[in-house]
């Protein structure tokens, strides 16, 4: 990237329109109201938020083309315009630099997915419910937002709904009030939040309690784990995730306490091309049980994601290998761990797959168009094998339980990442990140003890 091509600091190279990093949010409280047969959303979003170094006579929030009603900043009206998903708010005076600030917007709409070189992102109507799915810049199609991964928040979510139907969000479940017909749910999330890992799910689900077995005569600290799902679907539920409190435990054993209160996954009564993965939740359809264990490394893999992307999160998207590459790693510990196929082997699958492939992809910074390619993850897989073969196991796991205890709820770069595998090296790792990250061509497999 060339000195005039550099993006601003806090600016996201990759999406360069969304966020403001003039200012960082630390609490988000949302009450909503959603309508799922005319798809009516409405309600208001208290912003709580601090300006940064300089003075701010005016700010942006990234919300899509909703009405709005009014806003106030600091109990004040303030002017504002509302165009190209951005609402740009002007305060009655100038907030001082270092200031904490509110913000307060009220709006109603219908709500739909932001459009994007992927497709819908965000909000989704379903036949009967609505589901949110935001990566990576969804979340402005439901709430005003400083839309930057960065920027992490604690969350209150109150959604009031019919009262036939289910609301699930990531976080713990503080308050269900039922009046006349309608019923609200509050959830509060105090972990810190990337605004696009917040989820909301709403459908006819049947709660189911996940019990984890006592893994010896010391039990591990119970997470609790809630699957939300249509009741006709339970028989092969309890096989396709019958070993995810196993599988917890040994997440916990390989990269340390799981980092929020409580873990959730939701089944939608559809079908869903991948799983998706939020604070504290996971997201499946229907295409995803079988009765038959077919789709577990997903189960694994966004299980992983509540330490490798959420826990931790990338600082902005050129980053995103640090997410898959040790939720893909992770597939393949879980894999070996049950007497499946071993990391090796995975490896050495990855790697014939990706030799037959274009040599196109920087894993430390693929660029938009491929954040999101398969190779991606394959090599950000193989990236991790080939440090954990150079580390060797002892070092390599604990390097990873470090990574995670560090940086917990916190935000993590590349260079971030190198400078702390390199604590555990007793030899320059240089020559290796150049070749996985910096490289577009694919390095001899990973051998080693």
């Amino acid at each position: 990237m060339s000195p005039k091509q550099v993006p601003a600091p806090g600016v996201d190279p990759y999406f360069p329109a969304n966020g403001d990093a003039r200012y960082r949010v630390h609490r988000y409280e949302l009450a909503l109201d959603y309508r799922p047969g005319p798809n009516r959303l409405g309600g208001t979003a208290r912003l709580s938020a601090v300006a940064g170094a300089v003075p701010l006579p005016e700010f942006a929030l990234d919300l899509a083309e909703f009405r709005i009603g009014r806003v106030l900043v600091d109990g004040r009206a303030a002017h504002y315009t509302h165009r190209a998903g951005k609402l740009r708010i002007r305060p009655a005076k100038a907030l001082a630099a270092g200031a904490a600030f509110t913000v307060e917007v009220h709006y109603t709409g219908n709500p739909r997915p932001v459009r994007s070189q992927w497709g819908g992102l965000g909000w989704e109507e379903l036949t009967d419910g609505a589901l949110v799915a935001s990566q990576p810049v969804g979340a402005p199609s439901w709430y005003p937002c400083n839309d930057r991964p960065g920027d992490k928040a604690s969350y209150q979510i109150s959604i009031t709904t019919p009262s036939p139907y289910t609301v699930v969000v990531g976080g713990r479940l503080l308050t269900r009030t039922t009046r006349a017909s309608s019923t609200t749910w509050v959830y509060e999330q105090p972990a810190p939040t990337s605004s696009y890992l917040v989820t909301v799910s709403i459908g006819h689900y049947e709660t189911v309690r996940l019990i984890e077995p006592s893994p010896g005569p010391e039990p591990l600290r119970a997470v609790p784990q809630t699957a939300y799902l249509p009741a006709r679907l339970l028989p092969e539920f309890s096989t396709d995730f019958g070993r995810q409190a196993q599988m917890m435990h040994f997440f916990e054993d390989v990269f340390g306490p799981y980092p929020f209160g409580e873990y959730a996954v939701v089944v939608a009564d559809e079908e869903l091309d991948v799983p998706v993965e939020a604070q504290g939740l996971a997201t499946f359809g229907t295409n995803h049980l079988g009765g038959a264990r077919g789709s577990e490394r997903l189960v694994a893999h966004e299980l992983a994601h509540q330490w490798f992307g959420n826990s931790l999160s990338i600082a902005d998207w050129r980053h995103i290998w640090l997410n898959e590459g040790f939720a893909k790693y992770a597939e393949w510990l879980w894999s070996e761990h049950v007497g499946g196929r071993t990391a090796a082997e995975h490896a050495a699958t990855a790697h014939a797959l990706l030799a037959g492939l274009p040599q196109d992809l920087r894993l430390g910074d693929p660029g938009k168009k491929l954040m999101f390619d398969d190779r991606l993850y394959e090599r950000g897989g193989l990236a991790m094998h080939a440090l954990r073969r150079a580390l060797g196991d002892t070092a390599f796991f604990r390097m990873v339980r470090d990574w995670a205890a560090i940086h917990r709820h916190g935000t993590v770069s590349t260079a971030d990442f190198i400078a702390h595998a390199a604590h555990y090296a007793t030899g320059p790792l240089d020559g290796l990140f150049d070749a996985w990250l910096h490289e577009t061509s694919l390095p001899p497999l990973p051998v080693g003890t």
